[in-house]
């Protein structure tokens, strides 16, 4: 376990909250396009939008010389310069208001909410919270809370053990390969190579195998929930729980009585936790 951080480090990087970052950009019809091709949706999306079509947006673009060895974003910018090695999308909160109007100018305004440290089993946890608005003409788009946790590096990720498992008679099955992964990578232009890079991901960051993206997972499962439901959703919240990898099946389940949905590795460990409303 490397060594605590310092109390003076941790408020030095707590002195980003508040820090605002402000965005405008015309809504491209074609960068949705390749989005809901990606995430396995319809490509006619001046009819339908695909699942989470706001990440299709504003996506982060860096030059090449500020992107850090393993294909993050050097730290340091909008976000605090947190130290520890290991940087993960975590959980969202998400809200939905007035659809996007395509073609036309949005603006997105990106908060820092908090800045948490959290020591544990594991060592230090340090949890950015970042709200994210996107509005237009019409009105807020999408409101979303989003939490990117940053971890020492730990022990290395054991292989996982199949199981058997039953499809029950609603839940759906995923098996997300290579291709898969590389287009989700491309679409949201996010070069961490823990997602296509094999031998990094198992040399540096000791997974088994490629990591499937959280946010791909998420929009699986807003999509599995929108059909379960049968209607658009107003509000859509994730926590990842267990990494997926590559090639490996992925069962889609929930209660839409409830509103909880779930994405179950093929170990029968639940990867992702979400409710939908």
């Amino acid at each position: 376990m490397s060594e605590p951080l310092e109390q003076g480090l941790i408020e030095t990087w707590r002195g980003w909250i508040g820090r605002e970052e402000r965005r405008s950009e015309a809504l491209d019809p074609e960068a949705l396009r390749r989005f809901a091709a990606a995430v396995g949706a319809g490509l006619d999306v001046e009819q339908a939008q695909p699942p989470l079509a706001h990440w299709a947006f504003f996506l982060p673009v860096f030059p090449d010389s500020e992107i850090g060895p393993d294909g993050h974003p050097k730290r340091g910018g909008f976000l605090p310069p947190v130290t520890l090695p290991r940087r993960m999308f975590a959980s969202s909160a998400m809200t939905f208001g007035a659809p996007l109007v395509l073609g036309e100018p949005a603006e997105m305004v990106s908060t820092i909410l908090d800045v948490k440290h959290r020591s544990g089993r594991t060592g230090d946890l340090v949890f950015v919270e970042v709200e994210r608005v996107i509005s237009q003409g019409t009105g807020v788009c999408a409101r979303e809370q989003q939490t990117i946790v940053y971890r020492g590096a730990g022990e290395a990720t054991a292989a996982l053990v199949p199981v058997a498992q039953d499809l029950g008679p609603d839940d759906e099955a995923w098996r997300p390969d290579t291709v898969r992964l590389f287009r989700f990578s491309a679409v949201t232009f996010n070069s961490h190579r823990i997602h296509y890079d094999q031998p990094y991901a198992r040399g540096e960051e000791g997974y088994p195998d490629l990591v499937v993206h959280g946010p791909f997972t998420a929009a699986k499962l807003h999509a599995y929930a929108t059909r379960r439901l049968g209607r658009p959703l107003t509000r859509f919240s994730f926590r990842a729980v267990a990494p997926i990898f590559v090639d490996q099946p992925v069962r889609l389940t929930g209660d839409p009585a409830t509103g909880a949905f779930q994405a179950i590795r093929c170990d029968g460990a639940q990867a992702m936790a979400a409710e939908a409303g």
